[in-house]
């Protein structure tokens, strides 16, 4: 394992570029296969393109609020006071990769921008108190619980399926998140990552000579909002209402009524809206202040940034894939020779590859749902697993898609190729695993 693990991190450091130059080469990628594949020009696909390029601006909006809000949960001082005495548990560097792995795991499928940060947020509480850990290792393994999301309540695709008007609605119908999120097939795959994952990532541990440790110095945070404390006699009265816990309890009252009235009438029926929604009142009220949380929020945005700036060229991606029929060819391809036995192992796959090029998982079910929901019906193969292997799929390569791993790498001052090494072996060993579980359970 050890010599496993030095080969990948060397590959990776010296050929992986940055995500943005990554999302560039795929660029070309598609448009290359695009005129190969289908009947497009190039000048087509250009226009594909572009026509595509602003396309996903209101999911993008979505997905950043998401990680905006678990960026700000995670960081209220409650949680990370709660993150530093349990990183006191670790006593050896092999303890603190377990239990970061652990963690991250149970954060993500709770939510997946919750997880991503809180990983990372963790993973430097432990580098602080954990002699001769690998600093790679640790962000790398609190990236690694993100392989869960999907099958988590923020799972876009069973959330997209769960909530009423959905595009594919006609065909399925409204599937409920019993069948999908809390399904037994998927929670014995998110059970057995549970167990599997921390052993790996322990297992990954390199060799005394190859490890990278960090000065616990450099993880202190200059927290800007102690700094910015004020004498209350001193305040102004626009600084009183920002510095008001009342202003941020009687706000975060609204919201915790609005969802209790919506729990009780709709029932456990989540969907990214209702999901910022919780986060984004519970991070205003453990914040204590609007001053406080609106610091933490201006935190928080800067770990989107390469997201935001990311989103339109995959959306792009997105339009020569899905206008040329690139997409539709790909997973068609998968299709053609399942069965009713292999059918989901195939389309967790065709979903694995097409991540590649659409890392966003509403974006991409909107691509593959119309062929593989046909393919399904035709088989009389389950809509709900249908889905989910999909959602399987998307999130199995984000392992080493680094377009996600960007939040977490902005907190920890990584590059992408700093952890990418391990992230190859847990591709690998996830993919067994999600096979297995798509297959026979």
């Amino acid at each position: 394992m050890k010599v496993l693990i030095s080969f990948s991190n060397r590959l990776m450091q010296r050929y992986l570029p940055d995500p943005f130059l990554f999302v560039v080469l795929l660029t070309f990628i598609v448009f290359l296969m695009g005129v190969i594949f289908t009947d497009s020009t190039p000048y087509q696909m250009v226009q594909h393109w572009g026509d595509g390029f602003w396309g996903l601006l209101s999911f993008s909006m979505q997905m950043v609020l998401v990680l905006v809000t678990g960026h700000v949960l995670a960081s209220s001082p409650l949680i990370k006071k709660g993150l530093g005495t349990l990183a006191s548990v670790a006593k050896s560097p092999g303890q603190a990769i377990i239990i970061v792995t652990f963690i991250s795991l149970v954060a993500s499928w709770i939510n997946w921008g919750f997880g991503l940060v809180i990983g990372a947020l963790f993973a430097k509480e432990l580098a602080k108190k954990v002699k001769n850990v690998d600093y790679r290792l640790l962000i790398a393994s609190a990236y690694s619980g993100f392989i869960v999301w999907h099958g988590g309540f923020a799972g876009s695709i069973p959330l997209t399926i769960a909530t009423e008007g959905h595009f594919s609605e006609d065909l399925i119908g409204i599937i409920p998140t019993d069948q999908t999120i809390f399904a037994t097939f998927n929670l014995v795959i998110v059970l057995a990552f549970l167990i599997i994952l921390p052993v790996l990532n322990r297992m990954m541990m390199p060799s005394k000579e190859e490890t990278i440790v960090v000065d616990p110095a450099l993880l202190d945070d200059f927290n800007e909002m102690q700094a910015a404390t004020l004498e209350k006699e001193n305040m102004t009265p626009a600084e009183r209402l920002e510095n008001s816990r009342f202003i941020s309890i009687l706000i975060s009252t609204f919201g915790l009524i609005f969802l209790f009235y919506y729990l009780s009438t709709n029932g456990f029926k989540l969907n990214l809206d209702i999901v910022n929604f919780l986060f984004l009142f519970l991070g205003i009220l453990l914040h204590g202040t609007p001053k406080r949380f609106l610091d933490a929020v201006f935190n928080a945005i800067k770990g989107s940034s390469g997201i935001i700036i990311q989103f339109p060229f995959y959306a792009g991606i997105m339009g020569m894939m899905t206008v040329s029929g690139l997409a539709a060819v790909m997973s068609e391809a998968f299709v053609s020779f399942s069965n009713e036995l292999t059918f989901p192992l195939f389309t967790f796959l065709s979903a694995g590859l097409v991540n590649f090029f659409i890392p966003s998982g509403g974006g991409q079910w909107a691509i593959q749902a119309p062929i593989m929901l046909e393919a399904a019906n035709a088989l009389d193969i389950s809509y709900a697993k249908t889905a989910m292997a999909v959602a399987w799929g998307d999130a199995w390569t984000n392992m080493i898609q680094p377009f996600w791993a960007l939040p977490a790498l902005a907190i920890a001052g990584l590059k992408a190729k700093d952890i990418m090494g391990y992230c190859v072996i847990v591709l690998v060993v996830s993919g067994v695993v999600i096979s297995l579980g798509l297959t026979f359970l």
